[in-house]
């Protein structure tokens, strides 16, 4: 059995599309719809029942679409809505969770950081993850306000995410931590900042292979799976303003794109434009 319906991957913003790199890697045949909700980004602050509705609606606009499944590609997003999603939606629905578990085997000092929103660190499904295997090691969580929006204004090593890095790893390695997780999608883009900064000794975790595993995993069990020599593809999707936001997520990808606005009934009436389609080519 196979299926050539798309996948459906979601984020607050442009971080997502860590995880939908990772996808396209794993999964070539795979035909991909990305969402970025930037015009309400980031949700590392907003109220849970907010995060809840704005991931109801961006399900109902993928599932306009056929999607076969779903990726909450935001642990923001995962914490506060998957359970909820998962209740009423009957498709495989695959979340993102900081990878714990593996940075806890891993140490050698016995140290393990964690870089996360603030959402993310107060969720109840993070601390039930600290509590399943935190006591192995000492974990010290790092909430890192600010840092996922250098990421979405595509400002990857200027002198904001370097002075917010500087404040926010020095008191990990300080207290001998070697293995650091990184708790939001928008975090891999600053990998070589934070490699730079932390050493080349420190062991840092992005949990999207996992996703891309649990994610194959779910669509052999359930025979849809892209024939093999499908052609794959992705189309993008944003609530926040076409021309920045195709300018970053470019960048990010270091290809061109074309970036399609949400319907109107899927984003707030504030972010309505008379332009839906805009088609933005790679920098340089």
């Amino acid at each position: 059995m196979s299926s050539d319906h798309p996948v459906g991957v979601f984020d607050s913003g442009v971080g997502g599309l860590s995880v939908l790199q990772r996808i396209r890697a794993d999964l070539p045949c795979e035909r991909l719809l990305y969402v970025a909700d930037s015009g309400h980004a980031p949700y590392g602050s907003k109220p849970d029942e907010f995060i809840v509705q704005r991931s109801f609606a961006i399900t109902e606009f993928l599932l306009e679409h056929g999607v076969k499944a779903i990726v909450a590609a935001c642990n923001t997003a995962t914490a506060a809505a998957i359970c909820r999603l998962r209740a009423h939606f009957q498709l495989p629905i695959i979340g993102i969770e900081p990878a714990v578990k593996p940075a806890v085997a891993m140490t050698r000092s016995g140290v393990v950081g964690i870089l996360a929103t603030g959402n993310t660190v107060r969720s109840d499904k993070f601390a039930h993850l600290l509590d399943q295997h935190g006591h192995r090691a000492r974990v010290l969580v790092q909430p890192c306000p600010g840092l996922a929006d250098c990421v979405e204004q595509g400002d990857l090593s200027g002198s904001r995410p370097r002075a917010l890095l500087e404040r926010y790893l020095m008191p990990l390695l300080s207290a001998g931590v070697d293995t650091l997780v990184l708790g939001c999608t928008h975090y891999p883009f600053l990998m070589p900042l934070i490699q730079e900064l932390m050493g080349p000794e420190i062991a840092i975790l992005d949990p999207s292979p996992a996703v891309a595993r649990q994610l194959r995993h779910r669509l052999a069990a359930g025979g849809l799976l892209a024939d093999h020599g499908a052609s794959g593809g992705e189309r993008y999707f944003t609530s926040g303003a076409l021309e920045p936001t195709a300018d970053v997520m470019a960048r990010l990808l270091t290809k061109s794109l074309n970036l399609e606005f949400l319907p109107e009934r899927f984003r707030s009436a504030d972010d309505v434009s008379e332009t839906h389609r805009i088609w933005i080519p790679l920098p340089g």
